[in-house]
């Protein structure tokens, strides 16, 4: 039977892992969110709506398409409509109050 420091010891490894990848999320979250803020301005100028139903669901639909588990396409579509919500407020943003 393994001891609570020995079980420590072999998960310790995976969250350095874990926590690796979130900082990498973080960045690619934001270089996200910067284009964005690039996409809100260029609506703006041409007067063209923040959503565009039709462009989430193509965003959606390419990551279901490259996804290859473990997870679902269902927890994929949450994820993303999450992150594209979050684009879409930084466009508003960007649009009603200028450059942030």
């Amino acid at each position: 039977m393994s001891t609570k420091k020995e079980i420590l010891a072999k998960i310790a490894p995976l969250r350095d892992k874990i926590d690796a990848i979130d900082d990498e999320l973080v960045k690619m979250f934001n270089t996200r969110a910067k284009l964005a803020t690039e996409i809100g301005h260029i609506k703006r100028q041409y007067h063209l709506p923040v959503y565009v139903p039709a462009r989430e669901e193509d965003v959606i639909a390419q990551v279901q398409k490259v996804n290859k588990g473990p997870l679902s396409n269902d927890a994929i579509r949450r994820l993303f409509e999450r992150v594209i919500d979050e684009s879409r407020r930084l466009e508003r943003e960007t649009t009603v109050l200028g450059d942030s």
